[in-house]
């Protein structure tokens, strides 16, 4: 790599991390003010997350695991199994999703809203920590989207693994970010 090429590489590896911290930093203040507005009186103390939530969790996991083994494929140059991980990566994600959604689905079958009269402040909580959550994990999916379109054509060949690498690390912060609001969740209420 030449060294303007590696100027690029460094200042959108950078971009990421700074894009990725700011999301931290927001899922950060949100799940302080949960815990904040779990003294409130309204707050139910014996809600159970269902467990559609968990199968989302284990999904997000394995979209993980498959997105690395992409990677490790990548770096051999098996492209056949890089494509296979990707679009692996993405059912997974599609799946995750719709568990998520079969969650909202138990809540409201509980008999709880995001807003009016049948909600609770606990599960307004909830829909706002998923739904965003959701929210990155869509434009993760158009990331691995194009990266998918990217590895039909060719274009990670060589050393132009940049994008690949990009989206790698952005999965994998989404899943991480999963997992804490998860436990989080699960552990605090």
């Amino acid at each position: 790599m030449d060294e303007q090429a590696i100027k690029n590489y460094k200042a959108k590896k950078m971009m990421l991390w700074v894009g990725m911290i700011s999301m931290s930093m927001t899922f950060a203040g949100l799940t302080s003010a949960y815990v904040v507005s779990s003294s409130r009186a309204d707050w139910l103390s014996q809600f159970e997350m269902p467990n559609a939530f968990a199968i989302s969790t284990l999904l997000i996991l394995l979209s993980s695991i498959t997105f690395f083994i992409a990677k490790k494929s990548l770096e051999v140059k098996k492209l056949k199994q890089t494509k296979t991980g990707v679009l692996t990566t993405f059912l997974l994600a599609l799946l995750f999703i719709y568990f998520q959604f079969m969650g909202f689905r138990d809540i409201i079958a509980q008999g709880y809203y995001f807003t009016g009269a049948e909600s609770s402040i606990t599960t307004s909580f909830l829909y706002v920590l998923v739904l965003l959550h959701l929210t990155h994990l869509f434009a993760g999916i158009i990331v691995l989207t194009v990266v998918y379109i990217r590895l039909l054509r060719g274009i990670y060949s060589g050393s132009n693994t940049l994008g690949f690498e990009l989206a790698h690390l952005f999965w994998h912060f989404l899943d991480i970010m999963w997992v804490y609001l998860y436990l989080f969740i699960v552990l605090y209420t």
